[in-house]
């Protein structure tokens, strides 16, 4: 048999949800350029998991059902206030809640189209409760209901701050929601396709992809870039920093990446975003920093940014705490998780690859106390 490390450019599943071709990302056939520009999460979440844009009436309709759906059970909430919140992680906490979660889902081992589909909209609508919830009990702050009329993004910002956003905000936050809401066939999305694969439920797919989205080798990046940029501090201590960490071999967070070639399409976007948001707030040297730290790096290693590197000054200028990037990053991805997780059940395959033995051979069993 041959192998190939990492599974790396090898194809394990055919998909109808995402493609990354000549370093152009797509949902069903829409570029991510079209779909940042002009569409909510909402219209985003319902392509993802029927396959078309939405209607009017299919729209209102989905964004109904995920506001009536927000509400998190009492004994999720009860759950976070039982242990010591300071000191665990929200991806760890998220992972737990949303197992937590299959638990109070009468549906949980239903296994119909018409079950999952509820358990998706439940799911997508209470992954931004459980991260506002999480937050706001850590900091000792009561839970806030969502609001009727705002969107999902204004709603996570509304949950999470207790104030409406602004419309400059809440496009940040939907841009940011929609791009990251699937990326092919990463870790994660792997991870949830091969749980559900044995015909797991919808909770332990998600619950699983999660787990997998918790290694600092596929989320987090953007956190450690915002904390690379404080420690930096100012605009002048950019270049020296990064040619000291070059130079001790060290990685700088945020650049390149694994599949992009020329260039990450979504970073653009969030660039543009962060650019937008500084500025309005006078803390232009975040942007300005990043941007030195860009142009250095893609001068001296060709490696241009990737769409954490700016999503990271784009979340600190809206306030959120820097641990909880990644739940972002899981709330997002959350309607790409599912998407593959309904087509998985569409056309479903035992996921049961086989690995070439390289241990030793022909051993044979000594009495213990001949040993």
């Amino acid at each position: 048999m041959s192998t190939t490390k990492g599974l790396e450019g090898i194809v394990a599943a055919e998909s109808k949800v995402s493609s990354i071709i000549d370093d152009q990302l797509t949902y069903v056939g829409y570029t991510i350029d079209d779909l940042a520009e002009n569409a909510s999460f909402e219209e985003v979440v319902f392509l993802l998991w029927n396959k078309r844009l939405p209607n009017k009436e299919e729209l209102a309709e989905l964004e109904k059902d995920l506001f009536e759906n927000m509400t998190l059970p009492d004994g999720v909430v009860e759950h976070f206030k039982s242990y010591d919140i300071h000191n665990v992680h929200p991806m760890a906490a998220l992972r737990t809640a949303v197992s937590l979660l299959g638990l109070y889902d009468p549906e949980a081992d239903e296994m119909t189209d018409e079950a999952n589909n509820r358990k998706a909209v439940r799911l997508q609508a209470k992954v931004a409760s459980v991260v506002t919830a999480f937050s706001r009990i850590r900091d000792g702050k009561d839970i806030i209901q969502p609001k009727q009329g705002l969107s999902y993004a204004a709603n996570f910002l509304y949950m999470l701050n207790g104030k409406e956003p602004s419309d400059l905000e809440t496009e940040a936050i939907n841009k940011a929601l929609v791009l990251h809401a699937d990326h092919e066939l990463n870790a994660s999305t792997f991870t949830s396709r091969v749980c559900v694969a044995t015909l797991s439920d919808i909770y332990s797919g998600i619950t699983a992809a999660i787990s997998a989205l918790k290694g600092p080798l596929h989320g987090g990046a953007n956190e450690r870039v915002m904390e690379m940029l404080l420690e930096i501090g100012e605009v002048d201590n950019a270049i020296p920093y990064v040619k000291e960490r070059m130079a001790n071999k060290e990685k700088i967070m945020g650049m390149g990446h694994r599949v992009y070639k020329n260039g990450d399409p979504r970073a653009k976007h969030l660039k543009k975003m962060s650019k937008e948001l500084t500025a309005r707030q006078g803390t232009e040297k975040w942007y300005d920093m990043s941007v030195k730290i860009e142009e250095y790096i893609k001068a001296e290693k060709g490696l241009p940014a990737n769409v954490d590197f700016y999503s990271a000054s784009v979340y600190h200028s809206l306030g959120i705490k820097h641990d909880l990037y990644t739940p972002i990053f899981a709330m997002s991805r959350f309607s790409g998780w599912i998407a593959h997780i309904l087509e998985q059940y569409e056309n479903n395959r035992l996921i049961r690859p086989r690995a070439e033995y390289v241990g030793p051979q022909k051993q044979v069993y000594v009495d213990i106390n001949q040993r």
